[in-house]
């Protein structure tokens, strides 16, 4: 073997395994190109999946917040015509007792021990028979009638407070 062969055969081998390498690299290229692409379309459709869960948990909390957004209009409806029946009947009332229509009066007790005993006004017999009763001045009355709608006013925003809290905790 002369040397110049044996450079020409060692050329050929190497040659060989290059392009042998070339076409194994090539090869596993595609293979690995492959599995990515089966991966990435997995990934892709749980992607799809998951987004398409998020929106319907979206869809899902926005129809409960708009359900609760209507149960608490129809609630602060109830209380805001609660409060002006009561503000009406106040007024009303209030009324009355300006032009003596109504006049407020007072249970007296009957206390043998006391000797500081109001008398009863004279006038028509009462609801309460036997009873002596003392009317009350009309701007005490109308002092009462102020307490007593505020009074009125406290306990229909309280009920529409407990109401409000109920409904945003059963949510």
């Amino acid at each position: 073997m002369t040397p110049a062969t044996l450079k020409l055969m060692i050329a050929s081998i190497a040659v060989a395994l290059i392009l042998a390498m070339s076409a194994t690299w090539k090869v596993q290229g595609w293979r690995y190109g492959k599995q990515l692409a089966e991966q990435a379309g997995l990934h892709q459709s749980d992607l799809d999946k998951i987004s398409s869960a998020a929106a319907a948990q979206v869809q899902a909390d926005q129809g409960k917040r708009h359900a609760l957004e209507q149960r608490l209009s129809a609630s602060e409806q109830t209380h805001y015509r609660k409060l002006s029946d009561a503000q009406r009947d106040q007024d009303r009332l209030r009324d009355r007792l300006a032009t003596a229509d109504v006049r407020l009066s007072v249970l007296i007790a009957e206390d043998s021990a006391s000797c500081n005993a109001v008398p009863s006004t004279a006038g028509p017999v009462g609801v309460v028979h036997g009873a002596r009763r003392a009317q009350l001045d009309p701007a005490h009355a109308q002092r009462i009638i102020r307490i007593t709608d505020d009074g009125d006013r406290g306990i229909i925003a309280l009920k529409a407070c407990q109401a409000y809290v109920r409904e945003v905790n059963q949510r």
